[in-house]
């Protein structure tokens, strides 16, 4: 079993890790034949290529790597020069795959058809995670203030979100729909996932490759100048391997599609590689399980896979071949549901989950000023006049509940008709009886 347990962050170095220097194939904890097999694939995938598009395919530098994996490849006749110099130094030299590298290249294929950017050794990504921790967010009432001033919610609310966030392990929001749980999140999100991170585009593990970097759910940090990227940075002389991407720390959200078989290595039958699951793309940063109980799996079921990884910050992947593997977990998983917390698990399951708060309908005065605010963004005119004619016919006279989410669609029902009217969208009668009509169905 691979393990990351032993494995320390130097002194002082959580959250400064960097990529290390690479300076030769040793220094990848790839074997040159695993490499010389991915320069194959690539090759036989794309056609000619310069060395340099080569390096930038496999996301490593040009000079005393892939020279030396292309020197080896045309030495056994597996790759040839196809044309001369087409620019400056040998990297600019045009490559093309042989008959006998296609054969091998075949070979390769049969055992994954992977050819992308080089991986990094899973002990090397483990380390990284437990660098770049988190540790537990500090978060003190005026930052919270300044984080959730879009937000209105009621101060016993307000006041049980700062905790839970600062315990760096579970938050569970219930609440009806359409009160702001999945807006609370993100703003956690926003509030304490505002550093970067590096993370390697894809995991190596004893001969298997598992895909990490997702494009849907990694967004690429912009506050690294420094980070090479591109044909150009594989040409300069700097050393920092390029198998790292530089990306804010991830904010990911699944939600009823969620599967046990989804938050495990998930091997891809025809292609022959992993993709990492939605926990491992979330390390460092939140995963959100929206509209908990709704998964076609049973929510006991769900938390009994969270147990082991909440209570010790470890998880446990399986390869196809049944092998185990250890994964620091590092995540700050956020549960929200519309369904009464009885009516998923009992008492004992929901014991192990460390924050329970309710998202409550707002009171009169909460929805007066989310609607002023909502109507004033979006160009409504707004009137008290107009707001207490549609509590009083719309709500109170109908027994209907608040939700924090009406204004904005009923702000949105009066735009549609006022432009079809022509007229201005202000709060009227008549634009909030019409409004209201077409947005509000009796159940």
């Amino acid at each position: 079993m691979d393990t990351a347990r032993g494995m320390q962050p130097a002194s002082g170095a959580s959250g400064a890790f960097t990529p290390p220097n690479l300076a030769k194939i040793e220094d990848t904890g790839l074997s040159q034949l695993w490499l010389q097999d991915l320069a194959l694939k690539i090759l036989y995938f794309q056609g000619y290529l310069s060395g340099f598009k080569i390096a930038e395919e496999m996301a490593l530098p040009f000079a005393g790597l892939v020279d030396q994996i292309l020197e080896a490849l045309k030495r056994e006749k597996f790759v040839e020069i196809k044309s001369s110099q087409i620019g400056l130094g040998e990297g600019a030299y045009l490559f093309a795959i042989t008959g006998a590298g296609i054969a091998r290249a075949r070979e390769a294929l049969e055992r994954s058809q992977y050819a992308g950017p080089a991986p990094v050794p899973i002990q090397v990504y483990n380390e990284s995670v437990l660098r770049q921790s988190q540790a537990r967010a500090s978060i003190v009432n005026r930052s919270m203030r300044q984080a959730l001033s879009h937000l209105v919610l009621s101060e016993s609310t307000f006041q049980r979100i700062g905790p839970a966030v600062n315990s760096g392990t579970s938050i569970f929001l219930y609440g009806p729909p359409g009160n702001g749980k999945t807006s609370v999140a993100r703003a956690i999100g926003n509030m304490i996932l505002r550093e970067s991170m590096y993370i390697p585009y894809a995991i190596y593990i004893g001969g298997q490759v598992v895909k990490l970097y997702d494009s849907v759910n990694h967004q690429i940090s912009t506050d690294d100048s420094a980070t090479p990227s591109g044909t150009g940075a594989l040409r300069s002389n700097v050393r920092r391997d390029p198998r790292w991407v530089r990306i804010r720390r991830p904010f990911i959200i699944t939600g009823g599609e969620l599967t046990l078989e989804g938050l495990d290595l998930v091997f891809d039958d025809v292609n022959k590689f992993y993709e990492a699951p939605f926990q491992v793309k979330a390390n460092g940063g939140i995963l959100l399980i929206d509209d908990f109980g709704r998964q076609l799996v049973r929510p006991r079921d769900l938390l009994n896979r969270w147990i082991v990884p909440l209570e010790n910050r470890v998880d446990f992947l399986t390869l196809h071949t049944g092998r185990k593997i250890e994964i620091p977990f590092d995540v700050l998983v956020v549960f929200s549901t519309n369904l009464p917390p009885r009516d998923l698990v009992d008492e004992a399951f929901l014991r192990r989950l460390r924050h329970k708060i309710e998202i409550g309908d707002p009171t009169y005065e909460e929805y007066r000023e989310i609607f002023r605010r909502v109507a004033s963004s979006k160009g409504v005119k707004y009137s008290d006049q107009g707001l207490a004619y549609l509590l009083q016919e719309w709500y109170i006279k109908r027994a209907r509940k608040l939700r924090a989410s009406h204004p904005r669609d009923l702000c949105d029902q009066i735009l549609d008709i006022s432009r079809y009217l022509a007229v201005e969208a202000a709060m009227t009668r008549d634009l909030i009886d019409r409004a209201a009509a077409a947005y509000f169905v009796e159940l």
